[in-house]
C-alpha cells in the first residue's frame, strides 16, 4: 500500500463528523479505514463505494482531518476532486457526491458516467 501526499477527494466537515460518529459504535472493526472508490453498474455506468475495509496492496493510503481513507489507486483517475458530504436533514439524508469528473449523473446522486 502506497501512502500518497496528494489527497484525491475531500471530505466536508459534515462528513467528517457523521463518519467519525460510526467509527465510534460499538464493535466498530478499528483495523478497518474508510473506502472511497467507484464500481460499475447503476444508472449511469458507475457508482460510488463509501465505506469501511480492509487496506490491500492495490490501495493508496491518505488521512483527511483524521480519518484514515484508502482508494484503490486506478480509481484516483475517477474521483480526483470530487467531494464527500453528509445531508442530514429531513428530506435528504446520507452522503452526498459532488464529482467534476462526472459528464452525467443520475438522480439517484450515486450513480454518474466519465
Amino acid at each position: 500500500m502506497e501512502i500518497t501526499s496528494t489527497i484525491p477527494v475531500t471530505l466536508s466537515l459534515g462528513a467528517i463528523a457523521e463518519i467519525k460518529r460510526l467509527m465510534q459504535v460499538d464493535g466498530f472493526d478499528t483495523t478497518q479505514q474508510l473506502r472511497v472508490g467507484v464500481k460499475g453498474g447503476g444508472c449511469s455506468g458507475m457508482t460510488y463505494i463509501l465505506g469501511f475495509d480492509t487496506p490491500t496492496e492495490k490501495d493508496e493510503k491518505f488521512e483527511i482531518d483524521g480519518v484514515a481513507c484508502i482508494m484503490e489507486k486506478s480509481h484516483s483517475i475517477y474521483l480526483m476532486g470530487m467531494e464527500v458530504d453528509w445531508q442530514g436533514g429531513l428530506n435528504s439524508r446520507g452522503f452526498t457526491f459532488t464529482n467534476p469528473n462526472a459528464s452525467k449523473t443520475c438522480g439517484c446522486g450515486t450513480s454518474f458516467a466519465v
